[in-house]
């Protein structure tokens, strides 16, 4: 599980900014994460993990956060047990205008064969359709959205996805 700190930019063969679907496979490595379906949401600024058993605590003088989380959707059947620092503790409003506070974490994002740090807020998401927003932050300025589009990073990874979206 390497994180050491890689170039930001992302780019094709041919110089241009790589073209993402409204949802992807995209990997959280440093946090033992090799894939998780994340919803492109422009509309949120900040990206969000599904985060359960959620404990915060101190180590060393440092707030940490220790969690878990079903990186499939639907399914409880896999879970990763992490251990983060927190960046920050953060005010957020859902989509149903609900307020709450959240833990920060920093994380690199694994997307299109590239990686660079991103900020994760952190909540349950048990309910809603995806484990993980990615946020309009974690994407400005590296990559182009297709809505109609999915998976271009990993069209047909996994059985149940042979469909592709057109």
């Amino acid at each position: 599980m390497a994180c050491e700190s890689q170039p930001a930019g992302v780019r094709t063969p041919n110089g241009k900014k790589p073209t993402v679907g409204w949802r992807e496979w995209v990997g959280l490595p440093c946090l033992g994460i090799q894939e998780i379906k994340a919803k492109i949401d422009t509309g949120a600024r900040s990206s969000c993990l599904h985060a359960f058993n959620l404990k915060r605590f101190e180590k060393e003088g440092r707030p940490f956060v220790r969690f878990e989380v079903h990186p499939i959707q639907r399914s409880h059947a896999q879970k990763v047990e992490i251990e983060s620092p927190v960046l920050e503790e953060r005010k957020v409003r859902s989509s149903n205008g609900h307020v709450s506070v959240r833990p920060v974490i920093l994380t690199q994002l694994e997307l299109l064969g590239a990686r660079w740090d991103i900020e994760l807020t952190l909540a349950n998401r048990d309910v809603m359709g995806f484990r993980m927003l990615l946020g309009r932050e974690a994407l400005r300025t590296r990559v182009l959205i297709d809505c109609g589009r999915s998976y271009f990073g990993r069209r047909a990874a996994r059985s149940k996805l042979r469909r592709v979206d057109r």
